[in-house]
């Protein structure tokens, strides 16, 4: 066991966050921590970290810990100090060795040699590794200049490279691209401590969690398996929880009302149906479950294109981003935006906007198109307004649809209390910023959304519900997105930005990601035989190919097709929703395929690769 956390209680103020939650992580082991915004899950991961001390309850730590936070602050002075410092513990680990080894003290060098060799003797490669498949800025880099998002990707490179024996992480998602997003996936599948995390990617959590534990009413109760499992499970005990509690309901009233009756019925002997009674009353009833209704429909009509590109090329100056886009963009669609982080997606939202014009050709928006942006930094919003001014802009009512509606009760809606309605928008919480945006959306009656980066700080409820109004949603929607999810569940088509500026459209994410592995496949032996040729120093050449090794070569291209296909048909399957609904488990099942399929894809490329070298 590396950590065990019992009975945690933790207030702020008057607001009571953990009541009574329980937690523990073992070695190799990933919990997945989940729950809704403000439910206390970055409450509780400070506490495990030894970063806030909890009003109530003990937390016994046997390994030392490493933590992602929302918003970290990064030492150094460029990228390369942060990293380089976060990796000082080796060397120091070292330096005890040999302390240890000199000394005499075999017992201590043996547990260090383990450690050691657990996490390896030689890392100094591991910085530029690391910060290159997290797409961080070069290593020079001075701190000072970075972005938001870009301090996250240095700080989530600090955690890893601390390689501590537990790893605590807080939406480490958030900022990544697809590709660090698996890379991040396979590292944490073999990962060798335990990990702590707290994140809304669905993927990435079916894929990791060992165990899921939701945080809920202050309390955490644990689910054995991956998230999948814990759907199910979820489902179950929450209709056990609704039938123990509509009985007790029942109890509770027909015991009020015979303990309304005159005194004359309340003797000694009825004294056990009155003590009942307090027991009941007593009793924290069922938490109800949190939701909100978005509907994002105006009541649009048509079926012209809304937006029309005609030969687009964007970008500043002559750092050309986007190049000849040709493409139209109707209604009832939902527009996936793929792309590395820097390529030049939010730029395509800026010429959409207009807030820049094209280098070239022309971009045409119909007369009817009324246009609402969601951007990445959460902007739109005056963080020196209340929060009930903000939701309704100064006045005490807003129409939604046609009835006007208090504020108050707007904002009741989408799940604000009452005591924050004074509260100032700079205080409000990432999730809870992105809620009031998706309030004010709401209003805004447009017809066409620009969402950047929509999913972080969402929990999974408020992902849930935004997926469901952009299915539903009668305009135009376009999303740039890294959450493989959502892009899998509602997108009608994707454009992906590739080499050299060009923006290439597809039918869905999983065609993309299968036209880039081919694309990777065919330029690989290419690649590896010049970077042989020009840097390699002469070496005996390897035994040509014989027969039986040439009849396998000629095989692997249709074999690679077929793995391909098979991945792609998995994929479709776990993107459909029902199937987590499926009593036998078999999302799980399924997962375990596609994990299988993907592993045969790789080594049949391996192969491919290994082989053409020697033809």
């Amino acid at each position: 066991m590396l950590i065990r956390a019992t009975d945690i209680e933790v207030s702020f103020a008057t607001h009571l966050v953990l009541r009574g939650a329980d937690i523990s992580v073992s070695k190799g082991e990933c919990v997945a921590l989940i729950g809704n915004n403000g439910s206390g899950k970055s409450t509780l991961l400070r506490v495990l970290a030894g970063d806030l001390s909890p009003n109530h309850g003990t937390v016994e730590r046997h390994a030392p810990a490493g933590m992602l936070e929302q918003n970290p602050t990064l030492p150094g002075e460029t990228i390369r100090d942060s990293l380089e410092e976060a990796q000082a513990w080796h060397q120091q680990l070292i330096d005890n060795y040999q302390t240890a080894i000199e000394s005499g003290d075999m017992d201590r060098a043996g547990t260090i040699q383990d450690r050691l060799d657990d996490v390896g003797w030689e890392l100094s490669h591991q910085v530029a590794s690391i910060a290159d498949r997290l797409g961080a800025p070069p290593l020079d880099t001075p701190i000072s200049v970075l972005s938001g998002g870009q301090k996250r990707r240095v700080a989530l490179g600090r955690a890893l490279l601390k390689t501590p024996e537990l790893l605590l992480l807080d939406e480490p998602t958030n900022h990544l691209d697809s590709e660090a997003i698996e890379w991040l996936q396979s590292f944490l599948q073999g990962y060798r401590g335990g990990v702590i995390l707290v994140t809304h990617d669905r993927y990435l959590l079916e894929a990791v969690a060992d165990r899921i534990v939701e945080v809920e009413d202050g309390q955490t109760i644990s689910y054995k398996g991956s998230y999948a499992d814990y759907l199910l499970a979820r489902a179950e005990r929450r209709s056990r929880q609704e039938k123990t509690e509509l009985s007790r309901v029942a109890t509770l009233a027909r015991e009020a009302a015979w303990a309304s009756r005159s005194p004359a019925a309340r003797s000694t002997k009825q004294r056990a149906r009155l003590k009942r009674l307090e027991v009941l009353e007593d009793e924290r009833p069922l938490l109800r479950e949190s939701s909100f209704d978005l509907d994002l429909r105006t009541g649009f009509k048509g079926g012209a294109a809304m937006i029309e590109f005609a030969h687009v090329d964007g970008g500043y100056g002559d750092n050309v981003l986007i190049k000849a886009l040709t493409t139209g963009i109707k209604a009832k669609s939902v527009v996936g935006i793929l792309g590395q982080n820097g390529v030049g997606k939010s730029t395509l939202f800026k010429l959409i906007n207009r807030d820049i014009m094209p280098l070239d050709g022309a971009i045409y928006r119909a007369p009817r198109v009324k246009l609402a942006v969601i951007d990445q930094s959460r902007s739109g919003l005056d963080d020196t307004d209340t929060l009930f001014d903000a939701a309704g802009g100064g006045n005490s009512h807003v129409t939604v649809g046609d009835h006007s509606v208090h504020v108050a009760s707007f904002l009741r809606r989408f799940l604000f209390r009452a005591d924050q309605h004074a509260q100032k928008v700079a205080s409000l919480s990432g999730g809870e910023r992105m809620r009031l945006l998706l309030a004010k959306l709401m209003l805004s009656g447009a017809n066409v959304i620009l969402l950047d980066e929509p999913t972080n700080d969402l929990d999974l409820m408020t992902l849930r519900i935004l997926e469901e109004a952009l299915i539903s949603f009668d305009g135009a929607s376009l999303v740039i997105s890294h959450d493989r999810a959502l892009l899998d569940r509602t997108c009608t088509t994707v454009l992906s930005f590739e080499a050299d500026g060009n923006v290439v459209s597809y039918a869905s994410r999983l065609q993309a990601v299968n036209a880039a592995d081919k694309a990777k496949a065919s330029a690989s032996p290419k690649s590896s035989s010049n970077k042989k040729t020009k840097k390699s120093p002469p070496k005996p050449q390897a035994p040509k190919l014989s027969h039986s090794e040439r009849k396998l070569l000629a095989k692997l291209p249709a074999k690679l097709e077929a793995l391909e296909a098979d991945r792609d048909k998995l994929g479709e399957r776990l993107a459909d929703p029902k199937i987590y609904q499926a009593p036998d488990g078999e999302a799980a099942k399924l997962g375990l395929q596609l994990k299988g399929v993907e592993d045969a894809i790789a080594q049949a490329y391996a192969e491919w690769e290994a082989l053409e070298r020697r033809a």
